[in-house]
Parts: C-alpha cells; structure tokens; sequence
C-alpha cells in the first residue's frame, strides 16, 4: 500500500501523455469538435440574451449560426481572388523587396556565395563516387489546392453544425450533469462549476473576438487612407492572426512590411504601414485587452507562450490559434476544483506579495 500513491501518479502520466498521443494522431477528427465547442462558448452570451428577450433556443442558434456562415462566406469570396493572384505574384514581389534592400540583401548574397563555393570544393572531390539523386514527384499543385478545399469545408461543416446543436440545446446538458450526481450538495456544486466556467470562458472569447474585430477594422482603415492595395485582407489577417498571442502580431508587421515595400515607391513611406500595424497591436495588447478582460483572466505571460509554442508543435497553425482559449478554459477549471488551485494561482496574472508569501510559508509550517 505505501507504493500506491506512486503507482498513481505514474498512471496518470501514462493516462496524460496517451491524451496527447492521441490528439496528435487524431486532429482531423478533434481539431473541428474542439472549433465547435469554442464557437458555442463565444456565441453563448448572445443567444442567452436573446433567450432572455423570449428568442427560444433553436431559433437563436440558428440566426446566430446562420449569421456566422454568412460572414465566413463573405469573407472567403472577398479575399480569395486577390489572395489567389499574389500567390502567383510571390517570386515577383520577392525580387521587388531585394532590388530595394540591396544593400542588405547584396550581404546576404556574398555570404551565400562564400558558403556555396565551400561546398563546392568537398563535392568537386566525391563526384565519382556521388549517389544518383532519386526525385520523387509530387502531387500537382491543383491536386493539393482542391484537397484542402475540400478538408477546410468538411471541417467547417462539423464546426458549424456542432455549434449549432450546443446553441440549440439550451440547459439541456446542465440538467443531465446534476442528474447524474447522487447527493443535493454535489448537485449545487456542479451546477455552480459548470455555470462560472461556462460564464467566464465564454465573455472572454466574445470579448477577444470583438477586440481583434475591431482592431481589423483599424488596421484595414490605416492601411487604406496610406493607398495600399486591398487593405481589407490586412484587417482580415489582423483579425485572425490576433488569436495567436505575441507571434500573431509580429509575423502580421513582418507580411505588410514586405508588401508595402513592394507596392510604394520609397522604402521610408513603406515603412509607415508596419509601424502603424505595430503601434495598434501594441495599443491593444498593453492596454485595451488587460483594461477589457480585467486581471481575473490575464495569464501567465510564460505559460501563455509555452502553451502556444506546445499546441503549435502538436497541431501546427490552428493548435497555435486555439492554445489561449484552452489555456482559459483550463485555468477556470482550476480555479473551480480546489484540487487544482495551485495549478490556477500559477497560470494567473496576479501577483504575490512577499508579505503573502512570507505569511503562507508560517502557517504551512505552524500546520
């Protein structure tokens, strides 16, 4: 019996580290149930609001799904082409940037040179003895283009439709939750749980998309009154890369920079389009998003990164993308089973005052 508590925990590793495995393999299958679920919890508050004003559940999900479909159409027609025709442009514009950045790029050059003339002298020495190179084709690119179509559409289909049922639900997963305790206590307890991480998780995320919403739209208007083209896509992109905490932001100024260089004359005017891009995103995430959220869901700037850096690992561009909101998710859950709360008091924000810490460390040990 004294080896039990280390047999536990050595199961709940192996319990723990097979949930991972899992998800890895299985992200087409979890990835838009996981989309699901968080679109619901966004819309939540305002289909509840709409409940409130005699809307019945079924119909405010689907006006609120209904609407949703609607914009990413909208958005996906508005974008497309253009988007279609700089991927053709790319070489274009990359030998656009290099033409004004000669100076730097004539560096990068002679360096690369340098380096290749190196490899050289090893390869001029082993050609007769050099492996026949083997080339594999790929597939077309047509192929490849009409196969993630294809994949992004039934992904959105699940997403959509399961958000749709969660919505059109209503209490109906609450009700099941507190039948299935046995005593009234637990009954409360998980009624009360369900409800404050449901409350929480979901005014965050609707706060957060409405920031970068708006932030889009800024971005958008600044780019349009310097003359950039189809500045629309950069309010868009904005909008999307936001949800990725610290490398969103950074690899948005790094893409309008690059266009920007191409499409104005002189290297000092384009530079006006990252700079403002930056000074948005700055303002937003030093000072509207903490002032909106309030400190109580701030996180751990460490975890936050670990985490993203962890889910981007795993599930690539989209694990990165949704590794915030299961971050809150889970500290919300932590705060509300007092078995976790250390692991809550870590992710948090807030910090201990040194009289506290000093004043908890004299009770452990008086204990």
């Amino acid at each position: 019996m004294e080896h039990l508590p280390s047999i536990r925990r050595s199961l709940q590793l192996i319990v723990l580290i097979s949930l991972f495995v899992t998800a890895y393999f299985a992200k087409d299958l979890i990835l838009p149930i996981v989309l699901g679920f968080l679109l619901a919890l966004t819309l939540s508050p305002v289909g509840r609001a709409l409940n409130r004003v005699g809307v019945p559940h079924p119909v405010s999900a689907f006006l609120l799904v209904t609407a949703t479909t609607l914009v990413i159409a909208a958005v996906v027609l508005l974008s497309a082409g253009t988007v279609a025709i700089w991927s053709d442009e790319i070489p274009q514009m990359g030998r656009e940037i290099q033409v004004k950045l000669s100076g730097v790029s004539n560096a990068v050059e002679t360096m690369r040179s340098a380096s290749e003339e190196v490899q050289k002298l090893g390869t001029d020495s082993n050609t007769a003895t050099a492996p026949q190179e083997v080339v594999v084709r790929q597939p077309g690119l047509l192929d490849t283009a009409m196969d993630t179509v294809s994949k992004t559409g039934a992904s959105l289909a699940v997403i959509l439709i399961l958000a749709l049922f969660l919505l059109g639900s209503g209490e109906l997963f609450y009700l099941k939750l507190v039948q299935s305790m046995p005593t009234l206590t637990e009954k409360k307890r998980a009624l009360h749980t369900v409800y404050a991480v449901e409350k929480r998780v979901s005014r965050y995320l609707l706060t957060i998309a409405t920031i970068n919403a708006v932030l889009g739209v800024l971005v958008g208007t600044y780019l349009t009154v310097l003359g950039l083209p189809s500045a629309y896509i950069w309010g868009i992109a904005a909008f999307m890369l936001n949800f990725l905490p610290y490398i969103g932001g950074f690899a948005g100024v790094l893409l309008v920079a690059g266009f920007s260089l191409v499409t104005f004359d002189t290297v000092g005017y384009a530079m006006l389009a990252p700079i403002g891009y930056l000074t948005l995103t700055l303002l937003e995430g030093q000072i509207i998003t903490p002032w909106l959220v309030g400190r109580r869901l701030e996180m751990n700037t460490v975890a936050v990164f670990l985490t993203v850096v962890f889910w981007g690992w795993l599930w690539g561009i989209p694990g990165a993308l949704v590794a915030v909101p299961f971050l809150v998710v889970f500290k919300v859950v932590c705060e509300n089973f007092e078995p976790l709360h250390t692991i809550g008091s870590f992710l948090s924000a807030e910090q201990v005052k040194p009289d506290d810490m000093r004043d908890q460390a004299v009770m452990s040990a008086s204990e």
